[in-house]
């Protein structure tokens, strides 16, 4: 039998009774339960969320609460408004979120995560349900209108086997953000699959940048260990990131979406150019690293934050060169000061693609890309302004909702020949290409393309046949069927 919740910092209960939208409210009490795998603490932390899209009046709000998973207390996923809001968003239609885990300890030293190797299900369902009847008080009040409400329980799921923080950072524009070395679950027991990531504290569940991790050791140092736990065990053992390769998935349809435009970029090196590409966001630079290194492009890139491009070169081998020019401004604001250097429209003064990723600073609604105030058809004209008559601009899309794909798509469609769109995988997001003229991806002469050939070989799979699909508004469906991604 278990006791109430006694509550170690002093909370008032009338704040719960009704839904406040964006009203966060955290919380310790003193543990009343006996779990010593999921929740062994003397202490738990509670915190409460009320969607910021909530209705106030709505007379059947879904109540739902979530385990922090153990070990991941001081996870800004877990521990952060920021990160509460986006494990709430990503269920729709929930009016109030709460977060129950053990009480993170206050200096909890160099932040590792290990994923337990068994998960007792039974233990895990005993748990939720002896919580349910604890966490009835959290209930807005309209919940009991027809009876005693039922807490549902969500639980968190990644695919993270092991991660270590390399570095955590302050930016004078993003804010705090982290360098983090992973072991994703899965893979061989020859074969781990490791990464480094960048994560920003202002959207945690994000992952910004993502790169290859390669371990190197030295030739006494052998072993046929694979694991990130054990490599980082090794006297002397580093571990360098492999910008030759991509592995998230966003960035190879982006990459991928350079299909369109193949003759064109073939052209430009038959007359002796390199290709252009500016880069609007840069993050770990993996992008930039791969158009230039593997694409043979030069590359223009445009960050806002001169910590993250500090780190994009300490962390994750992006080098500027002079082939890979850096220009630290805000994206609207550089769109501006490039449009006077092209008062004659000179070819060589614009670029073949312009890649576009770029997320909104403001989570407090949900994730969005690109930000709602870059999706004007002023800036789209300007961009337009920028390219070349046979280039591509490729927009990575996280939709905040319908209306917000329609707009961009509309916008896009009134100043470009075409448009298209590439579905990543995952259900909220798609790669946008606007293209000036019609597609060049059909040509017959491809045997001595050079481009095409580095394309091909560079992007996973085979070469695939693209299909063209006309939707409602002047969009495209790329199929893109023979390319498989890592």
């Amino acid at each position: 039998m278990t006791t109430p919740f006694q509550p170690v910092t002093v909370i008032e209960p009338w704040k719960f009774e009704a839904i406040t939208p964006s009203q966060f409210i955290t919380f310790t009490m003193l543990n009343p339960l006996n779990h010593r795998q999921l929740l062994p603490a003397l202490v738990l932390r509670l915190a409460v969320l009320d969607s910021p899209t909530a209705n106030a009046d709505d007379d059947s709000p879904l109540t739902v609460a979530m385990i922090v998973p153990k070990n991941r207390e001081t996870d800004w996923n877990f521990c952060t408004k920021s990160g509460h809001i986006q494990l709430l968003l990503r269920s729709r239609n929930i009016s109030r979120l709460i977060l129950i885990g053990n009480n993170p300890p206050c200096n909890p030293g160099l932040a590792i995560y290990k994923r337990p190797t068994v998960t007792d299900t039974l233990e895990e369902q005993r748990l939720v349900n002896e919580l349910k009847p604890l966490l009835m008080s959290l209930h807005p009040k309209v919940s009991f209108n027809r009876g005693l409400p039922e807490t549902l329980f969500l639980m968190y799921k990644d695919d993270v086997a092991y991660r270590v923080t390399v570095a955590k950072v302050k930016g004078h524009i993003v804010g705090e953000f982290l360098v983090e070395d992973v072991e994703l679950v899965g893979g061989s027991d020859r074969n781990k699959e490791l990464r480094r990531r960048l994560r920003f504290k202002r959207m945690p569940t994000l992952i910004q940048s993502q790169a290859l991790l390669v371990p190197v050791i030295g030739y006494n140092e052998a072993t046929t260990q694979t694991d990130l736990e054990s490599l980082m065990k090794i006297e002397g053992a580093k571990f360098e990131v492999d910008i030759r390769v991509l592995v998230q998935q966003y960035v190879i349809h982006m990459v991928a979406g350079l299909f369109l435009i193949v003759s064109h970029l073939k052209k430009r090196y038959e007359q002796g150019f390199f290709p252009r590409a500016l880069c609007l966001g840069i993050g770990g630079g993996v992008l930039l690293s791969f158009l230039n290194t593997q694409m043979g492009l030069h590359v223009t890139g445009v960050e806002s934050d001169v910590s993250v491009l500090i780190a994009a070169t300490e962390h994750f081998g992006f080098n500027k060169s002079l082939a890979i020019r850096v220009i630290v401004a805000d994206a609207m604001e550089a769109i501006q000061n490039f449009l006077p250097l092209n008062p004659g429209g000179k070819m060589d003064d614009k670029f073949d693609v312009i890649m576009v990723d770029l997320d909104s600073s403001d989570a407090k609604n949900g994730f969005c890309a690109p930000p709602p105030e870059f999706v004007k058809k002023s800036i789209f004209e300007d961009l337009r302004s920028l390219l070349d008559d046979h280039g591509a601009l490729i927009i990575n899309v996280v939709p905040l909702n319908e209306l917000f794909f329609t707009t961009l798509v509309k916008e896009l469609g009134e100043i470009f020949h075409n448009v298209y769109k590439i579905d990543t995988g995952n259900e909220d997001n798609f790669i946008v290409i606007a293209i000036l003229s019609p597609s060049s991806s059909g040509d017959d002469d491809d045997d001595d393309d050079i481009f095409l050939e580095r394309l091909k070989s560079t992007i996973p799979g085979t070469y695939p046949f693209v299909t063209l699909h006309p939707l409602q508004g002047g969009v495209h469906d790329i199929n893109i069927p023979n390319i498989i991604f890592l």
